[in-house]
């Protein structure tokens, strides 16, 4: 009776405080002290340090850039901490000697930078600019390649793929896979037909490292962004996973007042349901965070995103995926491949536990198995799917899942493998 009692008891508790606290779960970590303020503010027994008062890059777990992996130390810190200098104070620096080391190739520099869009391609006008200031194009294109060697890399490029291959020469890749790697750059819509070589997956591993866009750590919706978990691997490579708890506000509760009154009682009580809450949010991403890493295990090995969908995560839970929804949103993972939002690991569900990343996955197995002398009809891959995934879908789906994975249509396929024969 005893144990029942307290199980009871511990299930009001958890309640009570996921009722009056539930923003704490919801907000984002760089929000969260905002999202207590009013608490503490009503409450004359708590003191509150904030995690806030000291340099993020102290919280960095120092297993995040001791070699253990592959990235320098410098672009662990670009990738985990807030974004303090704007991308054109980064550039500014490093447009001098002995990068650029005449008055010409800064000009040329300067006018790159000056022409960026948001994402760090160059669109500016090339013709204009060298007939303005007297220099043929072919020194402009000769000075524009040492943007290879500008951080961050693939910044100043024309286009992704050219912003790709400034990343590739600046990879870590084996000189045997450089080739295949620069040949499926060069043709992306058409990576997959790539992948019987041997080199195919070192290849991949690291096209699938490179930013796109270039500049997407300096972008502006980026910059006030703070993980709330640090994914790493350890010295036996295997993948540890540690909360950003130390940023967490600590709450401190002056309990000794000497005076027996309701209102101290009533307040004291507040204050331990903040301090729950906070310990609930901890407990509830670490879980996340584990699961996370659990189902998308290759991702952190340098692979690709796996199916996994919000009811995955709701079952282990015991709650409604819409809950798990907003428990994740606004929360940010740091790992060697950069800082990504919880949500984008989360594949959207066609039907219970069919998500769209199966459906695309199959779609581009049945594609590269398809007969070429007769490619198959988008009406033909949506009967293959249905009768597989038995779920109810329309042609248009069929097509619009073609159009994200640059997947040509039926008729296209047809005329690129006759070429491919000749």
């Amino acid at each position: 009776m005893l144990r029942v009692r307290q199980q009871v008891e511990n299930k009001n508790k958890l309640s009570n405080t996921l009722r009056n606290w539930l923003p704490i779960l919801h907000s984002s970590l760089s929000d969260l002290s905002e999202t207590i303020s009013p608490f503490i503010e009503a409450n004359p027994l708590i003191e509150v340090k904030s995690g806030f008062e000291e340099s993020f890059e102290k919280r960095i777990p120092k297993k995040i850039y001791s070699g253990n992996i592959s990235n320098s130390r410098t672009e662990h810190i670009e990738a985990l901490t807030v974004v303090k200098k704007s991308l054109y104070d980064i550039l500014d620096e490093q447009i001098q000697k002995p990068l650029f080391p005449t008055p010409l190739s800064q000009l040329v520099a300067e006018h790159i930078i000056s022409n960026l869009d948001e994402g760090g391609y160059y669109e500016g006008d090339t013709d204009k600019f060298c007939e303005t200031n007297s220099i043929s194009k072919e020194q402009f294109y000769k000075i524009h390649q040492r943007f290879l060697h500008v951080e961050p890399v693939g910044i100043g490029a024309h286009n992704l793929q050219e912003s790709f291959i400034f990343q590739l020469d600046s990879s870590d890749i084996s000189d045997e896979a450089y080739p295949l790697a620069l040949q499926m750059i060069n043709d992306l819509q058409n990576m997959h037909k790539y992948s019987k070589d041997k080199f195919f997956q070192e290849a991949m591993r690291e096209i699938a490292k490179f930013k796109n866009p270039p500049a997407i750590e300096y972008m502006e919706h980026s910059r006030e962004i703070i993980a709330d978990i640090f994914i790493y691997l350890n010295e036996d490579d295997g993948i540890e996973v540690k909360l950003n708890d130390e940023y967490y506000p600590i709450i401190e509760i002056e309990s000794n007042y000497g005076v027996e009154h309701e209102y101290v009682k009533e307040k004291i009580k507040e204050a331990k349901s903040l301090v729950d809450a906070l310990d609930m949010r901890r407990a509830t991403l670490y879980k996340v965070g584990l699961m996370i890493v659990e189902y998308q295990y290759d991702f952190f090995k340098g692979g690709a995103i796996m199916p996994m969908t919000l009811k995955m995560l709701a079952d282990e839970f015991g709650h409604n995926p819409s809950t798990i929804s907003r428990a994740i949103a606004n929360k940010y993972i740091a790992c060697d491949r950069g800082t990504f939002a919880m949500k984008e690991f989360f594949t959207t569900a066609i039907d219970d536990d069919i998500s769209n990343a199966a459906i695309k996955e199959f779609l581009i197995k049945i594609i590269k198995e398809e007969p070429h002398e007769k490619p198959l009809s988008d009406m033909k891959i949506l009967d293959m799917i249905q009768d597989k995934f038995k779920v109810k879908m329309v042609r248009r789906t069929i097509a619009k899942y073609r159009k994200q994975l640059n997947i040509a249509g039926s008729s296209e396929r047809k005329k690129i493998y006759r070429l491919e024969l000749n």
